[in-house]
């Protein structure tokens, strides 16, 4: 199974990122990468997939919004090369905006329906191929050198030739912001799992009665990672919601059908995962990936520094 195609939900106006998401497109916000280029949240999401073997993307957006990337990419792409003629930063940001947007395709989000009917509105982009779907809202930093988190998950899924699950071994106390699964371990497979049963964001006691995985540790759950592989057979299902009518087309229960009808595996992918929608979401993501890259020790310095001055004003 050859998976060539990416999708990126980003079609919500980011409430809990307000009042910047009033004046700029969320995914528009800036951090520095691993590689120390300042960039956009979506062209870093973006290149998660890039570099993960990924050749088309698709982002899904608000209506209108795609011709606003468009323009903001070009504009940054222009200064760029105006501005820092001959400055070797410059010209490797300048590098991945054009790589960019030479495989970067739109399809809208005219009602807002749900996440699930994002997800729907890439069927004619998906077409009838499997794809790497990530949420507008995250960032990742892989525990593993040279093989990002979303190759963790299409390596999978290209060996099994199926659906796959991202998840993250998750605390009792955190769960009921996450989609969360359980399921039978895949024998001889370090963190495989055959998904039986998927809940959104589940109460603690439900999770306790319905969602325990054997050979986890004690008050953890498989939590989803914010990154899925899927097969067009989802999109089947969830035209089902569309036509009985619903408002809210959710994602969560067509991934229950699909983990009933077909081969669907979760993989504990070896990383973190950061919501940017998230309070201070934002930040920690920021530290983690300056942590994590080029930009380590003056990231590590500048945290000293704040919690040195912090603890001077007590």
């Amino acid at each position: 199974m050859k998976i060539k195609k990416a999708v990126i939900t980003a079609a919500a106006r980011g409430q809990r990122l307000y009042p910047v998401a009033d004046t700029i497109q969320k995914a528009m916000l800036p951090v520095v990468d691993v590689d120390g280029l300042h960039k956009p949240t979506i062209q870093i999401i973006a290149e998660e997939a890039f570099g993960s073997g990924i050749e088309e993307l698709c982002v899904v957006c608000a209506p209108g919004d795609g011709p606003r990337y468009v323009a903001a990419f070009t504009s940054l792409r222009d200064n760029l090369i105006k501005t820092y003629q001959n400055v070797d930063w410059a010209r490797q940001q300048a590098d991945k905006i054009d790589h960019l947007l030479s495989r970067l395709q739109f399809a809208e989000q005219t009602e807002a329906l749900g996440y699930g009917h994002a997800v729907y509105c890439a069927r004619e982009f998906v077409g009838n191929e499997p794809f790497l779907l990530l949420l507008g809202d995250y960032l990742y930093v892989s525990d593993v050198a040279g093989k990002r988190c979303a190759a963790q998950v299409l390596e999978l899924a290209t060996q099994q030739e199926c659906a796959v699950a991202a998840v993250n071994p998750t605390i009792e106390h955190q769960i009921s912001r996450y989609g969360t699964l359980t399921g039978k371990h895949v024998a001889g497979q370090a963190g495989v799992y055959q998904i039986d049963k998927i809940i959104e964001k589940p109460s603690l006691s439900t999770a306790e009665l319905e969602l325990q995985t054997p050979g986890l540790r004690a008050g953890y759950y498989l939590c989803f990672f914010g990154m899925h592989v899927l097969t067009p057979s989802i999109f089947p299902i969830l035209q089902k919601q569309l036509d009985a009518g619903t408002t809210n087309v959710l994602l969560t229960p067509a991934l229950q059908e699909l983990a009933e009808t077909e081969k669907y595996l979760a993989l504990e992918v070896r990383g973190n995962r950061y919501d940017l929608s998230r309070r201070h979401g934002l930040l920690r993501a920021q530290l983690a990936l300056g942590l994590a890259g080029e930009a380590h020790d003056e990231t590590l310095t500048t945290m000293v520094e704040l919690l040195a001055e912090a603890n001077t004003r007590k």
